[in-house]
């Protein structure tokens, strides 16, 4: 089981790292763009690549968040009694699940915003400049950070028999 729960991380984690990789290339790429200035707006033409590495940046978040939920749930229907028994560990799980689902909800849309930025056919004209794919590459990392503290906190608990608190048997 640490096996897996290792490979599974580790996955996830690069699935995220790429996703983050990604967007931030994609927001590089969207900065070396020629501007034109018209009046008080600043207009750029369209970066090709910044919509496509946004798009795939969107995917993996999505796909790694999926699958971090589905395995963790697993998990958690798998082994209810030792959850059940650990406090610190149920509550270490249900803090990273509600941080991940928060940081995807603010990471996947500024994705998609940064990604529809960039797929206007005849450009944008701007006041301001919009970092939306650099800051969900950033959600991307934090996301993954969450990942590896769901599944080490799952690894210590499950694999190596401790759990806290009084086991049976055991006076508190």
């Amino acid at each position: 089981m640490a096996k897996i729960c290792a490979f599974i991380c580790v996955l996830i984690v690069a699935i995220d790292v790429t996703a983050g990789v990604l967007s931030i290339e994609a927001e590089m790429g969207k900065d070396r763009v020629r501007y034109k200035r018209l009046n008080d707006f600043e207009c750029q033409e369209p970066y090709d690549s910044a919509f496509k590495f946004g798009l795939a940046a969107a995917t993996l978040l999505g796909l790694a968040h999926i699958t971090e939920n589905l395995v963790g749930g697993c998990m958690c229907m798998c082994f209810t009694e030792e959850l059940e028994r650990s406090s610190f560990n149920r509550q270490l799980w249900f803090a990273c699940i509600i941080v991940s689902w928060i940081v995807v909800a603010i990471g996947f849309p500024t994705l998609v915003v940064g990604m529809l930025e960039n797929s206007k056919s005849k450009g944008s004209c701007r006041t301001l400049p919009h970092h939306f794919l650099f800051i969900g590459g950033i959600c991307c990392f934090i996301h993954g950070l969450l990942c590896v503290a769901f599944y080490v906190s799952a690894s210590v608990s499950f694999v190596n028999g401790r759990i806290d608190g009084p086991q049976e048997g055991q006076y508190p």
